[in-house]
């Protein structure tokens, strides 16, 4: 008994560690899905708690990074089917998604950039479920198509698609935004 005592203290270890690596990115993705933020706080306690019962059965043939992503999603498209999601009024709040530019920007270029961040975000909640998880995936999560395929169950072909059809969705939606890559 002791044993088994210390692999489940063991592995509370490892999600401890797990959940302040990977909560905030996970309660981004979810958010990207859900736009509520208590029913994403929600789903992300369930993930872990899903991933706490079923670490045992992990079999590491895949990064645990991707398998919490995995979980995410999956608990997330559940969500989007349940029959009380349907029912809600969604938020208009956007994620701020800012990415450090090594440098102190002016007040003025934190602004513009804010404003900018907040014009794409907004953008990319519009795009359809298919289009928008891929976008996530690729640019603020930085998985690779390869990953991102085996994450979803889909072809690198249909990612590179729908990334394409994501950043021209994109770029009809903001079309004043300057377009890069």
């Amino acid at each position: 008994m002791l044993n088994k005592k210390q692999d489940v203290k063991e592995i509370e270890i490892v999600f401890e560690r797990l959940m302040a690596e990977h909560g905030e990115a996970l309660a981004r993705l979810a958010y990207t899905y859900i736009k509520d933020r208590s029913r994403v706080e929600d789903i992300i306690q369930d993930v872990f708690l899903r991933a706490f019962r079923s670490y045992s059965g992990f079999r590491g043939e895949a990064d645990i990074k991707t398998w919490l992503y995995r979980i995410t999603i999956n608990r997330c498209k559940d969500e989007l089917r349940s029959w009380s999601f349907r029912k809600l009024f969604y938020t208009d709040e956007v994620m701020d998604w800012r990415m450090d530019r090594g440098t102190e920007p002016t007040p003025e270029l934190k602004l513009i950039t804010k404003y900018e961040n907040q014009q794409l975000g907004e953008a990319i909640l519009q795009l359809p479920i298919k289009l928008r998880e891929v976008i996530i995936l690729f640019y603020y999560q930085d998985f690779s198509v390869e990953q991102i395929a085996k994450m979803l169950g889909i072809t690198q072909n249909t990612v590179k698609t729908r990334l394409f059809r994501g950043r021209k969705k994109l770029a009809e939606l903001i079309p004043d935004m300057e377009k890069e890559g």
